[in-house]
């Protein structure tokens, strides 16, 4: 515009305007690169990290199996298969993307294909409060069940989208096994559930503005 106005003398704007509008410009254009290159550098870290979710997991399910007993083996072995397959699903993501870990498109496709990953994932663990914990769990061995995984997500992956697709199915199964199964505690043990999957992610949110702030556009696709 202000090139516009400096090649036809017809039009009177004042130099200061000219100024002013070139310089608006430029800075729109500086913040824009600048959110860009934020996004980037997020998408980028959750590629990074979401290596160490995919080894995480099964290694924490192979735990709880060891110190759950119970269960029937047959049930243990699909519920290590469900995990297994949430597992692969990331790490067949990320091998995909990490050969262009910092191009723009293939990271926003990387962090599409993650949301239902994640939400699979919780899907896969929650269905372990069926298949590999036994009737009769206390409520202790029941939130650690769901505590443990939630929280190496959180800290892990460090997006509170990524706690939120990760727990909402885990809480939702593992609250109806404590009144099915049912385990100690029945309604009581599905409420503290529950509960404490609400502070996790009211702690994600928490962190996640602390160290972001509140008009970062998150690298993960929101729950809409």
């Amino acid at each position: 515009m202000a090139a516009f106005a400096r090649s036809n003398p017809q039009i009177d704007v004042p130099e200061r305007v000219c100024e002013q509008i070139v310089s608006g410009g430029a800075i729109a254009r500086l913040a824009a690169l600048h959110a860009e290159a934020e996004e980037t550098a997020r998408l980028a870290n959750l590629l990074g990290r979401s290596l160490y979710a995919a080894i995480a997991l099964p290694a924490i399910a192979l735990s709880i199996l060891g110190f759950s007993g119970g269960a029937s083996a047959s049930r243990e072995l699909v519920w290590c298969a469900f995990v297994a397959a949430a597992s692969l699903a990331m790490l067949r993501s990320y091998a995909r993307t990490i050969d262009q870990p910092f191009e723009r498109v293939a990271l926003k496709s990387f962090a599409e294909d993650m949301s239902p990953i994640l939400l699979f994932a919780g899907f896969a663990w929650g269905a372990g409060a069926f298949l590999a914990l036994p009737a009769g769990t206390g409520i202790s061995g029941a939130l650690l069940f769901v505590a443990v995984p939630a929280v190496t997500i959180a800290a892990l992956l460090r997006e509170r989208e990524a706690v939120f697709l990760f727990l909402a199915p885990m809480a939702a199964l593992a609250s109806f096994a404590s009144v099915l199964m049912p385990f100690a505690g029945g309604a009581l043990c599905a409420g503290l559930i529950l509960i404490a999957c609400a502070a996790i992610a009211g702690a994600a949110v928490l962190a996640d503005r602390r160290r972001a702030g509140e008009f970062v556009r998150p690298a993960m696709l929101p729950l809409a």
